[in-house]
């Protein structure tokens, strides 16, 4: 069990890993795809779901994009680009400059409103705080959403990490500490499905991308308690989590504390983070009804 919790775009570390089966597998559906095969619902709004689509293209990397660029990123028409567009400048959440456009601060009252009536959110900060305080680390709170897990609080105290990890931010589930304890934990017919479907992509030589060995990993880290990802993701770079377990015993989120391999050892990481995570999720835990 290891870490590494990063999305650089370099190439595949290792060109075994990259040329398995496993990385064979059909590509996710483009956002059009996904609203084209949904448009037989006829309570399913189109509409909706492009100005949607159009928002997520905007990216840490492009937060300026053309009409064209858009439609290139989501699938969709221009036209329909160009319309979802004037409507969410008309209402704030975009602005216009020349041919590029760009989201504007009031998009995050989208997320402040999710943020704001989700407990877990809203809880987690003290302990996130309390755990960081005692380990002198940054330690982190998320929960599975979809094929990625979804951070939705930290306590920073340094970044160490080559990609920006803040509130919102997205990683792949299969190779990250998080992910792994939070995988372990579905139901099996779901993690069949996960297996199944996602796209294992070979970040460094140390990733996991066979279905099988995942497996493995998922049984030792149910048996454990606790995961520790090791360089998966970026080399350098490792984490150790435990799963946040709502008072129902269901495991709603993971928390994780991420360290330079160098200066902290796995075993380190045993004896004196996992004794502060364990506590802090117990007693989040707590405070969590199903």
């Amino acid at each position: 069990m290891r870490t590494n919790e990063s999305r650089s775009g370099r190439s595949p570390a290792n060109p075994d890993a990259a040329a398995s089966p496993a990385s064979r597998r059909p590509a996710p559906l483009s956002p059009a795809r996904e609203i084209a095969a949904l448009n037989g619902d006829p309570n399913f709004m189109t509409s909706l779901a492009r100005g949607l689509a159009v928002v997520k293209a905007f990216t840490e990397q492009r937060r300026r994009l053309t009409i064209s660029q858009i439609s290139d990123r989501t699938g969709l028409p221009r036209a329909a680009v160009r319309r979802c567009l004037y409507t969410l400048e008309k209402l704030g959440y975009v602005e216009a400059e020349g041919h590029t456009f760009a989201l504007c601060p009031k998009m995050l009252t989208l997320g402040h409103a999710y943020l704001s009536s989700t407990p877990l959110a809203v809880s987690a900060q003290p302990f996130l705080d309390r755990v960081g305080d005692a380990v002198n680390e940054s330690c982190s709170l998320a929960i599975l959403d979809g094929d990625e897990i979804l951070y939705l609080a930290r306590s920073v105290t340094s970044r160490i990490m080559s990609v920006t990890l803040n509130i919102g931010s997205r990683l792949p589930a299969y190779c990250t500490s998080i992910g792994y304890v939070l995988l372990a934990h579905l139901p099996e017919p779901d993690l069949d499905a996960y297996l199944a479907r996602v796209e294992f992509r070979p970040f460094t030589e140390r990733t996991i991308t066979s279905p099988g060995k995942l497996r493995e990993v998922l049984a030792a880290t149910r048996q454990a308690g606790y995961a520790i990802a090791d360089q998966e993701m970026e080399l350098g770079i490792r984490s150790i989590a435990v799963p946040v377990s709502d008072t129902s015993g269901k495991a709603v989120a993971g928390i994780n504390v991420i360290v330079q391999a160098a200066r902290v050892s796995v075993r380190q990481m045993k004896t004196q983070y996992l004794p502060q995570l364990e506590g802090a999720a117990r007693e989040l835990g707590a405070l969590l009804l199903p």
